[in-house]
Formats: structure tokens, sequence, C-alpha cells
């Protein structure tokens, strides 16, 4: 039976915390709506401090800012998006499009068409997260998306250099430096000066998510990516220092991100509680993390390994670190995550900024019915199919008799006019 060795906040105060942030979330996009480019500079110039003549860069202007930073910078970005490009384009080469002859004259397919346009958001704040611009951006350009714009927020009033640097350098169309609320809602109601997209993507806080969740349905989204959420899974040989430091290096994102260990080894919990507690003391980021750690951190007792795989699919996080004698056994039986992380040479930092996989990933218990962001989400698979006049006949005597049996006489009738018009044509040839 799990017990449970420390708890984070309850589903109540979370609740109340949401419907606060839905609020404020709504009347923003009601007042871009309603106002477009006036309303998105007002909340910028109140949000951020931020006001310029034109929230687009340029073409000179986004040289100009590739220009400034080290080389070093540069190669590093180019070298993380060579490995998400790679990755991207493989799982792009497994998506196939097919056509197949179910019956004799019956041939049915589908197509893989990429979506027309996309917004994508890439966070700012106290973190500037250069990293989702491969994942986002990047991603949709090896999709075949023929536009995708961008945006960012300024940091402390100024323009996020290398963000704007891996933006540009992932394929970004259009670049401007926005940030928030105001810039999703934008993006996909379009105002004056943006034109609107058919996607928007990428993480970002909790008004962030919010805000995608409130504009799906105008447009497509990627998913809900909300605070943060790493679980470790540890056995009795797994490192306490190594299990502290992976889950305060994700608790730092921000206040509201729930690290959790699960383990079968109460000594190994105990001792990871105080190598967190002196890990916090040196931690350059403890404020953020201290506070995530302690109203939101979670440690679970199990029997073994059958009762972790349990626990963890209940919680169904984003991020699954394998600190285990065994990781393959969860990689074979763990079935509710965002990303796995096998064995200790792994992390989800790795995840977060260059191994090649993508970060926006779902959280919340959303990994329950659905992964994380690929180029398999900017791809519409759709159908199509045709039929021979003897497969129409044959077809449309079932369709005719099925639509009956709903009451759908208006689709019976368009079964019936096929079976009149070519049961007959063999004869009349």
């Amino acid at each position: 039976m799990a017990k449970f060795l420390k708890m984070g906040k309850s589903k109540e105060e979370i609740a109340e915390t949401e419907m606060n942030v839905s609020q404020t979330v709504k009347s923003m996009i009601e007042e871009v709506k309603k106002n477009g480019d006036q309303a998105v500079r007002e909340y910028s110039r109140r949000l951020d401090k931020w006001s310029p003549e034109n929230f687009k860069l340029s073409k000179e202007q986004v040289d100009e800012i590739i220009k400034s930073l080290p080389e070093e910078t540069i190669n590093d970005i180019k070298f993380a998006q060579a490995q998400v490009r790679r990755f991207a384009e493989v799982q792009k080469s497994a998506i196939r499009e097919i056509e197949v002859e179910t019956l004799p004259g019956v041939i049915l397919g589908h197509k893989n068409i990429p979506v027309g346009s996309v917004g994508c958001y890439i966070p700012g704040g106290r973190y500037p997260m250069v990293a989702s611009a491969h994942m986002s951006v990047l991603t949709a350009k090896v999709a075949g998306v023929k536009r995708v714009i961008a945006c960012t927020p300024p940091i402390n009033g100024e323009i996020p250099a290398a963000t704007i640097a891996a933006m540009s350098l992932a394929g970004a169309d259009e670049i401007y430096v926005l940030g928030g609320v105001q810039a999703l809602a934008a993006m996909a109601l379009g105002t004056e000066s943006i034109q609107p997209v058919d996607m928007i993507v990428g993480p970002g806080n909790a008004f962030v998510a919010e805000a995608k969740r409130q504009l799906f349905g105008i447009v497509g989204i990627d998913l809900l990516a909300g605070p943060t959420e790493t679980l470790v899974i540890a056995d009795e040989k797994a490192d306490p220092e190594m299990i502290a430091c992976d889950i305060l290096g994700q608790s730092e994102h921000g206040p509201t991100s729930p690290g959790a260990l699960i383990t079968t080894s109460e000594k190994i919990a105990r001792e990871t509680i105080i190598e967190i507690e002196r890990q916090l003391e040196v931690l350059p980021t403890a404020d953020v993390a201290r506070i995530a750690w302690e109203e939101n951190g979670i440690i679970i007792l199990v029997e073994n390994e059958e009762e972790a795989v349990r626990e963890a699919d209940k919680l169904a996080f984003e991020h699954v670190e394998i600190l285990t004698e065994n990781p393959d056994y969860f990689l074979g039986n763990l079935k509710n995550f965002g990303a796995l992380f096998l064995g200790p040479e792994t992390n989800v930092a790795y995840g977060d900024k260059v191994i090649g996989t993508n970060h926006t990933l779902p959280t919340k218990g959303a990994a329950r019915y659905t992964g994380g962001l690929w180029v398999g989400k900017f791809i519409k698979t759709c159908t199509y199919q045709r039929c021979t006049p003897e497969a129409s006949v044959l077809i449309g005597e079932y369709a005719a008799r099925l639509c009956e049996l709903e009451n759908f006489m208006g689709h019976r009738e368009q079964a019936l006019l096929r079976v009149r018009r070519y049961g007959n044509k063999s004869v009349m040839s």
C-alpha cells in the first residue's frame, strides 16, 4: 500500500488559484478581440514596461542581434537545433500517407497536410527560454508549415538577444517582441498589424496556459503545458544527491512546479529530504525552488516496482526520471508520462535544452491522453475515398439500409441515388 511521506497543495487550493487566473485571462482576450493593437500595446506597456514603435522586428534588427552575440553562443544554439531537427525529421519519416483497396473498387486513403500557419510562444520573464524556439519554430518548419510566427516577451525592458537568434535560426518568418496573454490573443485573433494563425503552440506560465485553453477552438493548440512537473522513481541503490538535484533543477521553473519522488526505500526517501534541504542552502534559484518544493513536493513510499508504476501512472507527470537498477521495466510498463529519462546518465535538463526530444510536454494529468509536441502535431491527417460505379452500388445498398435504421432519410436518398444511377450502368453500356 503506497504511503505518502509528503504531499503538495490540495486540489481545492489549486482550483481556487486557477479560477482567479481564468477570469483575468478572459477579460484580456475580450479586450484584444475588441480593440486589437491598442489593447495589445496597453497590456504590453502595463505588464512588461514595453511599448516600442513596432513589436515586429525587421530582418535588419534580427541580423544585428545575431551579430551581437558571442560566436560560442551561436554555435551552441546551432548544435541544439541540429539535434532537434535530426530527431524531428526521423519522426516525420515515420508518418506515412496510405491508400488501400478495402473492397473491389473501394479506394480509401489519407493524406498528411501541414497546418497553414502557426504562432509559437517562447516564454521569457525570469528565464530566457531559448530552447523553446527550437522545440516549436523548428519543429513546425520540419513539419512543412509555411508561415511560422514567434513571440517572446522583453526581459527587464530589453530584447532577449539569444532567444531572438534562436527564433531566427530555427526559421521563424515573423518575430515579435511581445509577451503573455496579449501575445497569444494577438496571434490567435489577429490585430491590425498581426495576421491571425491557424494554431498556437509553446509552453508558458499559468496565464499563458489558460489563454491557450480559452482560445482553443478559435485556433488549434498543441497541448495545455502548465507548470513543469518532475517525478523521480528510485530504488534503494539510487543516489539521494542526484534525486535532490534533479527535482530541484526543475523546481526552479516556478513556485507552482511540482516535484515528486516515488521510491521503494524509506531510507532513500529520508536521505533525499535531507539532501534537498542541503542543496537549497546553496542553489542560486532557491528562492523559487524552495517554495515549489515546500508547497508542491510529493514523496510516495511503495512496496515494489509494480506499485511504483501504478502510482506514477496516477500522477501522469510531465517528466519521469528512472533511477533504478532496471530502468527498462518502467519503459515497458509505464503508460502515463510526457517524457521518460532512463538511468542516471540522462536527466530532464538534457531533454529541456539539447538532446533532441521535444520539451513541450503534457502537464496536469494530460499525459493520460496525449503526448508532447512533435512534428505530428503540426500535420493534419485527412482521409479521402473513391469508388468505381460497381462498388458504389454495393456500398450504397448497405448505406441506404443503415441510414434508414437511424431515420436519416436524406442520407438514405444520397445512397439510393447512386444505386439507381450506377446500378443500370452495365446494362446501359
